[in-house]
């Protein structure tokens, strides 16, 4: 094979995790459940004083002292998750002994045990450092300025003569895309690296571990004695500081010159985005404590990182979201059919940054700028239904897809597909051009195999001096970003294909439509829910002291939003009345104190989006008048007239008297911001409050669009019970396949004095349940995802125990007859309506 090169990637395969040695600057003790030590590195005669073989089988105990044993065990108790690594400093391992800076990890079932002499160190504390570095690079406005400052400030803290910001992209290789380096020993910037450089198993590991340093590539590495357990396992070390080095990636790093070198990983949304990668040209080793701020500053800078990119993420989802509006309207007033889409091509093609586009819609091809000939587009459109791709689908060069189009890569080399309909396959396609690249890499990226007495071997390459290629036949890659925007913009564009499309003589087609359509949209509207609880989570963190605080208000306004959608859902999302809404809220907020809540207006309906935005402002104003208004005392009262006036718009008049005096509030948290701008803001009505000193009073005007008087029916409501103390049964059985809904249920049962709660997520851990003893109630919810609950309902019922349903089907939920009278928990559960079950 002499001269002859080969492309290999079993270094992939390499077992850099269990290669049974560290490095020589620390020791490594492994400690199986008996706190007796079964493994240790050769380095422990050196900084302990005591070989393995004095070690294994000893008990820690009589290897340190009992104040340091103290420690450790403190420090475990508060070890949290996986791949969790503590730390401590300056601990002397004997009395009187020398200190140690010490990382405790969990290997599987053994206690990892890692030290290294504590070295003085001029650094200031820690969290000091890296709150300083923080702030400097928040302060760069641009994304090169930012990674600059980075690399220069890991440079500062490391004292490495070369930090470079290394960035992966979409194929695996990476990119150094910012550096600070010491002078003269030239640059790197620019110059990008293979993707075999960091093999897959070393890539899975900077995902786990943040930090990892290699103090000197020449230094001996110290074995763990013994390399097995007596099952045969090595010692898995991916969390280890001390782990040592791959013999081809020491290979690697002295052909490059380097020393030593640390690296930080950048991670995004969990992966990894790239590295800090340190280099230094002469041995370097930096104390555990700066190498801790290091970590910590890593860690934020990935944060700080992920929040600059979903802000502009974010602004993008919005340009989306307002297209598919105006696209909306247009299709609504328009009876053009698929023209109508047509003005709105190019402002598509500016949203994801493409150079022409393909619609392909009811059996028409429309073409718009640089695009492939419209027999090529139909050969590739082909070729994606052959793909049945469900999903949208990017590739930088379709000749890989195509070989075909390797003809036309000057008028589109890349594409992004957006799949809108089932069959026949429609499709929106998004094109860019070629764009011939100068690549620069590190040396030819290739690595070459040697034969030696034992075979084929694996090399690094030998020279890093710049080898340019030039790239052919592929456009831009296509971000994560515009791929998801594609995402959303697959969603509206169903929604206006399935109103352009007529299939009413395919019935099977149709419903097939409609199941799409119903999928997008529940996502939508899943998303936004979603969005609205997490900006209430946010806006409620002010003026709360204490977590049961916060969690009593956010839970407050998420069970006014439930029961504003239970109350919609009952009368198949269309208008909900306006007495239900305030007679609901008034009961389930201020219990005995609602019949001091008076009601005066005719019968008034609401569309939904008004029904659940009022939803919110008469929850606020009720919280409120319940703690600080008319109903915090034994005499206030509360009235609440309304009547549309002359244009039809619904006048809303809160009123409150015989309460305490009235002041006005000094601060406006987010309660208040409900109440004043939530309805101008999203109904575009009027809300006007008035802090008299006899009793505080609202106007709210509600825009006539949303208001309705026909067929308006009030849901007939259960008188509440007083507040008496509840006797709740000593055990109970709850039945829900979902872990946290069952978790939140157990807490409210356990609080009202339920001493026994027996959890099944199946029904046939249920009937188990039920076969071992007879609970005297039990909670079922309906729908177990493949099953339901009446099988269990019905041996509760046959056997006499009293039990409830829960479910999030609203009133719809089809019972059998004979459980037609069981009580129903609506979702989300709360306590009060726990409580009102016994």
């Amino acid at each position: 094979m002499s001269g002859f090169e080969v492309d290999l990637t079993n270094c992939d395969r390499e077992p850099i995790h269990i290669l049974g040695s560290v490095q020589p600057f620390g020791f490594l003790l492994a400690v199986n459940s008996d706190w007796v030590v079964v493994h240790a590195s050769t380095t422990s005669l050196r900084y302990l004083g005591l070989s393995p073989e004095d070690l294994l089988g000893r008990p820690l105990t009589q290897v340190m002292s009992g104040h340091a044993i103290h420690n450790i065990r403190g420090r475990l108790q508060i070890m949290r998750g996986a791949d969790a690594v503590e730390r401590m400093f300056g601990q002397p391992l004997v009395d009187g002994g020398e200190d140690f800076d010490l990382a405790l990890h969990y290997s599987g079932r053994l206690l990892i045990v890692e030290g290294e002499p504590s070295r003085a160190d001029a650094l200031i504390e820690a969290a000091s450092a890296v709150r300083s570095m923080t702030t400097r690079i928040a302060a760069r406005p641009t994304f090169e300025e930012f990674c600059h400052e980075a690399a220069r400030q890991v440079r500062a803290l490391t004292e490495f003569d070369r930090v470079m910001v290394y960035r992966f992209s979409h194929d695996g290789a990476g990119e150094v895309i910012a550096e600070s380096v010491r002078p003269g020993i030239g640059s790197f910037l620019g110059q990008r690296y293979p993707a075999q450089d960091i093999p897959v198993q070393a890539r899975a590991l900077y995902e786990r571990n943040w930090l990892r340093i290699i103090a000197d590539v020449d230094a001996e590495v110290s074995p763990i004695i013994p390399e097995v357990s007596p099952s045969g396992e090595p010692v898995d070390l991916s969390m280890s500081m001390l782990r040592a080095v791959s013999p081809i990636h020491i290979e690697y790093l002295r052909n490059m010159g380097v020393a030593a070198s640390l690296s930080i990983s950048i991670l995004r949304d969990g992966k990894l985005w790239g590295l800090f990668a340190c280099h230094h040209y002469a041995p370097k080793h930096i104390s555990y404590e700066r190498r801790t701020a290091a970590e910590l500053f890593g860690q934020l800078f990935s944060l700080t990182l992920e929040s600059r990119e979903r802000e502009i993420e974010t602004r993008r989802m919005a340009e989306a979201r307002n297209l598919h509006d105006r696209m909306m309207n247009a299709v609504v007033k328009s009876n053009a059919g698929a023209d109508s889409l047509s003005p709105y091509l190019d402002d598509l093609c500016r949203l994801v940054h493409c150079d022409g586009l393909a619609l392909w819609l009811e059996g028409r091809l429309t073409l718009r700028d640089s695009t492939p000939d419209a027999s090529d587009v139909h050969t590739l459109i082909r070729v994606l239904r052959d793909k049945d791709t469900h999903s949208v689908f990017a590739t930088n060069e379709i000749a890989a897809l195509l070989p075909s189009a390797a003809a036309w890569t000057g008028k589109a080399a890349g594409m992004m597909a957006v799949p809108l309909s089932r069959a026949p396959r429609d499709y929106l396609i998004f094109f860019r051009k070629e764009e011939a690249q100068a690549v620069v890499w590190a040396g030819k990226p290739a690595k070459l195999v040697q034969v030696g007495p034992l075979g084929d071997r694996l090399t690094p390459r030998k020279s890093f001096e710049a080898w340019e290629e030039t790239v052919r036949g592929q456009s831009r890659p296509w971000t994560t970003t515009e791929r998801s925007l594609a995402e959303s913009m697959r969603a509206s564009l169903l929604e206006i294909v399935f109103r352009l499309t007529d299939l009413a003589d395919e019935e099977r087609q149709r419903a097939n439509q409609r199941q799409e359509l119903l999928i997008a949209e529940l996502n939508h509207r899943v998303r936004n829910i979603l969005g609205l609880i997490r900006g209430l989570i946010s806006q409620s963190r002010s003026g709360v002291d204490t977590v049961e605080a916060f969690a009593e208000v956010v839970g407050g306004r998420v069970q006014a939003l439930a029961r504003a959608h239970d109350q919609i859902t009952r009368h198949q999302w269309g208008p909900g009345a306006l007495s239900d809404l305030i007679t609901a809220e008034a009961e389930a907020y201020l219990s005995n104190k609602a019949e001091r809540v008076k009601l005066n207006g005719a019968p008034i309906a609401l569309a939904p989006d008004a029904f659940s935005i009022l939803s919110l402002v008469i929850h606020e104003l009720m919280t409120n008048s319940a703690k600080y208004g008319a109903l915090c005392d034994q005499r206030g009262q509360v009235s609440i007239d309304w009547v549309r006036d002359a244009k039809g718009d619904l006048i809303i008049d809160w009123r409150e008297k015989d309460g305490p005096l009235v002041i006005p509030p000094t601060r406006r948290g987010f309660g208040s911001t409900i109440i004043e701008h939530s309805i101008p803001h999203d109904l575009d009505g009027e809300v006007e409050l008035d802090y008299r000193p006899e009793g505080f009073q609202a106007r709210i005007r509600i825009p006539g669009r949303y208001v309705s008087t026909e067929g308006v029916t009030a849901a007939v409501n259960q008188p509440r019970r007083a507040d008496t103390p509840v006797r709740a049964p000593e055990t109970m059985l709850v039945l829900e396949d979902n872990m946290i809904i069952a978790l939140d249920l157990e807490d409210m049962l356990t609080r009202l004095g339920v001493k026994q709660i027996t959890v099944a997520s199946s029904v046939g851990q249920a009937m188990d349940a039920l076969a071992e003893g007879l609970p005297p109630f039990a909670i079922l919810d309906v729908n177990l995802g493949q099953e339901t609950s009446f099988p269990v309902a019905e041996a509760l019922q046959d056997a006499g125990v009293p039990f409830a349903f829960g479910t999030g089907f609203g009133d719809s939920a089809a019972f059998p007859e004979r459980f037609k009278d069981v009580p129903v928990l609506q979702k989300p559960y709360s306590a009060e309506s726990v409580r009102a079950l016994f």
